[in-house]
């Protein structure tokens, strides 16, 4: 069943996490990628171990669903290729520093608007291509460190901590797709394509929330408050007789029916606890009696009764027990082609679902194909792959 973005033809410059993991989106709701490697490949697949079967488990899980070229676009042979590329393309997307596209004479303003004005050009950038910062190189960490996102994880005691997950990547990589679906969706007004810049840096402050808003309103320095939350309680982690289970009580109702099933029904008409605002004043109170009563409870047999009791409440899993999980599993989150395995995809479209059709490429493993598709001889493929400019997955350069 073809996707919802079939039909869009996407030529993917991009590489490590960012652009990849918005292209793979892309991939996974039907949309032809083109993903175009450098001489030695995109360094995330030697990020590793992992491996399997060549690949490392970082590239492997942002780059499913393409097919790959080798190209040297440093030559200007190679650049030429990426223009016979665009000739039919939807979408170009890359994370080159600024300025290196022009230098190449592949610049949106002074070649890629008039030549191809339907092509929608997202730059996936590290702090935009102005101000203080613009044109600087960014990497999640640093922009987790620079942009307050570290000062507020991890707990007071310990300082700021970085997020496990490359949180500024993969957000970064969100709002570059929905970037890219509304200009897509803008350019079946107007028949106009446009340049989109993304920069790691404004989507890193854009996503701290709710502690930008609270610093904008109060004035005060959001600080860290380990598993809590800032504005809620109790918002929390809990010790139980087995295991660590976290509360996420957003009401004053919740918060009744967390008492009644834990057996405290005289803590809600506590002054102390009457409402959000009086347990945020009496945060550690409030943890203290929720501490004592449910370090006598069994957290797996607990979670049940208070998601069905209408109470956000989870057992704290590690993450091979969450892909485990029989609901994981049963909401298709876990997939396999092949010896490749990756998490599934996550929005269901009734009509023209996304899947996971193809294993991550092996590097260069499509480059004869797309060229040929391209409209390009045998004979023209061969001087390229023997002069260098397009290389080849090894294994079918050594059968040609």
């Amino acid at each position: 069943m073809a996707g919802s973005l079939d039909g869009i033809k996407v030529v993917d410059l991009s590489r490590v996490l960012g652009g990849p993991y918005c292209t793979q989106m892309l991939a996974d709701h039907g949309a032809e990628v083109i993903k175009v490697e450098p001489p030695l490949g995109d360094e995330t697949r030697s990020w590793g171990p992992p491996f399997n079967d060549e690949l490392s488990a970082y590239f492997s899980g942002a780059n499913r669903n393409k097919r790959s070229i080798a190209i040297d676009l440093q030559q200007p042979e190679g650049r030429d290729l990426i223009l016979r590329f665009l000739q039919d393309a939807d979408v170009l997307v890359h994370n080159f520093k600024s300025g290196t596209l022009e230098k190449w004479g592949l610049g949106y303003d002074d070649v890629l608007r008039a030549r191809f004005p339907r092509l929608v050009l997202c730059h996936v950038t590290g702090f935009g291509s102005d101000g203080p910062l613009g044109g600087f190189p960014g990497y999640d960490a640093v922009v987790q460190a620079m942009t307050g996102l570290m000062s507020i994880n991890g707990n007071p005691s310990e300082g700021p901590t970085r997020m496990g997950t490359p949180i500024v990547d993969i957000g970064t990589g969100l709002i570059a797709c929905n970037a890219i679906l509304a200009a897509l969706l803008e350019r079946g007004r107007s028949g106009l394509g446009q340049a989109i810049e993304v920069p790691l840096y404004d989507c890193a402050i854009s996503m701290m929330h709710p502690q930008a808003a609270n610093s904008l309103m109060s004035g005060q320095i959001p600080m860290a408050t380990g598993n809590g939350h800032p504005n809620i309680v109790p918002y929390d982690m809990f010790e139980t007789s087995n295991g660590k289970l976290y509360l996420a009580i957003g009401n004053n109702g919740q918060f009744a029916k967390l008492c009644d099933v834990l057996g405290l029904p005289e803590v809600p008409c506590d002054p102390r606890f009457a409402d959000n605002a009086a347990r945020l004043a009496h945060r550690s109170e409030m943890t203290e009696v929720l501490s004592e009563c449910l370090v006598q409870h069994d957290a797996f047999k607990l979670e049940p009764v208070l998601l069905k009791a209408g109470i956000p409440a989870g057992v704290v899993r590690n993450v091979n027990e969450a892909l485990e999980h029989p609901h994981t599993r049963h909401r298709g989150m876990v997939v396999s082609v092949g010896t490749y395995r990756g998490t599934g995809v996550p929005a269901r479209l009734s009509r023209t679902p996304g899947a996971v059709r193809a294993a991550p490429p092996r590097f260069g493993q499509h480059s004869r194909q797309l060229l040929s598709e391209a409209g390009l001889t045998e004979a023209e493929i061969d001087r390229l792959t023997q002069a260098d400019i397009v290389r080849e997955e090894p294994r079918m350069r050594e059968t040609t």
